[in-house]
C-alpha cells in the first residue's frame, strides 16, 4: 500500500490547556508511539506509519513546541525540555493510546521515549532508539570534549542567551536552501532530501513562537542523559544506528549497547541520522520483527498429568 492510499489524519488532544498534534493509523495489533527529532514532527514517519499500521495500531505525535503542536512561551507553563516531553508521552500513552505501547524514537525523541519509559514504566513494553541523541552539549560531556570548547563554553553560553541574536540566527537557518544543506550533510542518501521533506521541516518553522523554541532548546545544557535512563528503563530497548550519521558517531552510540536493557545494537549501512526516513522498508523491518517477538504471548507450557 502505497503512502498516497493510506491518508493520514492530523488529530488534536487537548493537554494541560494545550494542543497537541497527532496522527493515528491502524486498527488492531500492538500500539506503537512513534516520537520525531528536533525540528521534525509526525511528517518524518509518513513513510512508515502506512506499512507499521497494517499489523500495528499506530500513533505519532507532535512534540510541545514542534510541529503542529502549541508552541507557547518558554515557561508559559512549562518549559521545553525532556521531563515536559516524558510527561506529555507519558500522558498520551494513558489518555489517547489507552494501552502499554513500544515507544520509537529519533534522536531527541529518542531521550524523550527513555524519559517517558521512566516516568512511566507499567505503559511501556519497549523502547526502540533511532540515532539517539547523545546529548554531546550537556555540561556534563565537557570532560570529554577538546580543551577549545572546553573553554569556550561559557562564552557560548553568554552569546546563546541572547534572544535576539538567536531569532536572527534562526531566521537565517530556517530557509529552504539552508535546510536543504544541513540535511544533506545529515543524510546518509542525499537523495533522500526532497523538496517535500524541506516543506515538513519549514511549515512548522514559520509559525509564531516557533524561534523562541529553538532559543529555549539549544540553552539547554543540563537534563538526562541515555546513560542516565537506561539502566532505570524496566522495560527491553533496541538500538538502530545509521553507519553514516555525522551528527551522533555510531562509535559513541555503541556504548549505549552494554546497558542490560538493550537487547540489540544494529548497525544500519550506509544510513544517516534520520534512517527511518532514509531507508523506511530497512526500519520497518526491524521495528515489526523486534516487537513482533516482544507482542507475542508466552507459550503456554502443557500440564503435567501422573
Amino acid at each position: 500500500m502505497s503512502i498516497a492510499e493510506f491518508p493520514l489524519q492530523n488529530q488534536i488532544w487537548d493537554w494541560h490547556g494545550l494542543p497537541i498534534n497527532y496522527q493515528q493509523a491502524g486498527g488492531s495489533g500492538p500500539a506503537l508511539v512513534l516520537i520525531h527529532g528536533f525540528g521534525a514532527s509526525v511528517g518524518h514517519w509518513r513513510k512508515n506509519m502506512p506499512a507499521l499500521a497494517e499489523n500495528h495500531r499506530v500513533f505519532a505525535l507532535d512534540l510541545l513546541g514542534f510541529g503542529k503542536s502549541a508552541k507557547p512561551a518558554p515557561g508559559e507553563p512549562l518549559p521545553y525540555d525532556f521531563d515536559t516531553w516524558g510527561a506529555q508521552v507519558a500522558d498520551f500513552l494513558h489518555q489517547v493510546v489507552g494501552e502499554p505501547a513500544f515507544l520509537v524514537g529519533n534522536s531527541i525523541g529518542g531521550v524523550v521515549a527513555l524519559q517517558a519509559a521512566v516516568m512511566n514504566p507499567e505503559q511501556s513494553k519497549g523502547v526502540i532508539l533511532l540515532d539517539c541523541a547523545l546529548r554531546q552539549i550537556s555540561d556534563r560531556k565537557l570532560r570529554t570534549q577538546p580543551p577549545m570548547r572546553r573553554l569556550g563554553r561559557p562564552l557560548l553560553k553568554k552569546v546563546l542567551r541572547n534572544r535576539a541574536l538567536v531569532h536572527w540566527l534562526f531566521a537565517q537557518i530556517a530557509r529552504p536552501e539552508r535546510i536543504r544543506t544541513v540535511l544533506r550533510t545529515a543524510y546518509g542518501n542525499p537523495e533522500a532530501v526532497t523538496d517535500e521533506l524541506i516543506e515538513l521541516l519549514l511549515e512548522p518553522a514559520r509559525e509564531p513562537g516557533a524561534a523562541d523554541v529553538f532559543w529555549a532548546f539549544i540553552n539547554n545544557f543540563d537534563g538526562p542523559l541515555p546513560e542516565d535512563l537506561l539502566p532505570q528503563i524496566t522495560c527491553p530497548a533496541l538500538i538502530l544506528w545509521g553507519t553514516a550519521d555525522p551528527w551522533e558517531p555510531i562509535v559513541l552510540g555503541r556504548e549505549l549497547a552494554h546497558f542490560p536493557a538493550v537487547e540489540a545494537f544494529i548497525p544500519l549501512e550506509g544510513a544517516g541520522h534520520c534512517p527511518q526516513d532514509e531507508i523506511p522498508e530497512v526500519v520497518n523491518g526491524h521495528l515489526q520483527t523486534w516487537v513482533a517477538r516482544h507482542a507475542a504471548p508466552a507459550p503456554v507450557c502443557p500440564s503435567v498429568r501422573s
